[in-house]
């Protein structure tokens, strides 16, 4: 606007249900998040996830959370793990992301190592989180998983961000 001044959208008012579920989800889509790629070690051999719903929790004791979808194939695999690790995806992993967003098993072609206790160790992330299960809560349609980490790793670089369904990066201040 000339002025400088910015007209402001009009809120779209709903009460979560059944028949609003796609505008809730639109509704938490307004929230970028970092993207992740979950793993573990199962009987049937690796498996990974790619997740946006990661937090740290604490630092004493150290502890992060996700939030599998207990409708997922992959969930009954991560509910079991006693183990598993989160690494961060950086802005030039898209790809590895959709990935495993698509197959639990989208390791071939990666660089990838096990930890002592088999979980499968992305090599190329901004960071990583061995984890051991402290809890699982339900939480819904979805569980939250809290870890407590006992490894941690981390490098600079930019990471890779997901909003409005989309994939993107921070741009660099000027």
């Amino acid at each position: 606007m000339a002025d400088g001044t910015r007209q402001m959208a009009q809120l779209h008012s709903f009460a979560p249900g059944p028949d609003t579920q796609r505008q809730l989800r639109s509704a938490f889509g307004q929230f970028s998040t970092g993207v992740t790629v979950v793993t573990a070690q199962t009987a049937e051999g690796p498996i990974g996830m790619t997740a946006n719903s990661f937090s740290s929790v604490s630092v004493d004791p150290a502890l992060v959370l996700w939030c599998p979808a207990k409708s997922s194939s992959r969930y009954p695999h991560f509910a079991a793990a006693e183990h598993f690790a989160i690494h961060v995806m950086g802005a030039e992993h898209e790809g590895i992301a959709m990935g495993f967003a698509k197959s639990g098993q989208a390791f071939d072609g990666l660089d990838v190592t096990h930890n002592a206790h088999g979980v499968p160790l992305l090599g190329d992330c901004l960071a990583r989180f061995e984890c051991t299960t402290h809890q699982i809560h339900d939480a819904g349609d979805h569980a939250i998983v809290v870890g407590r980490v006992g490894s941690a790793a981390f490098r600079e670089g930019d990471a890779l961000i997901f909003c409005q369904g989309r994939f993107g990066r921070f741009d660099k201040p000027a």
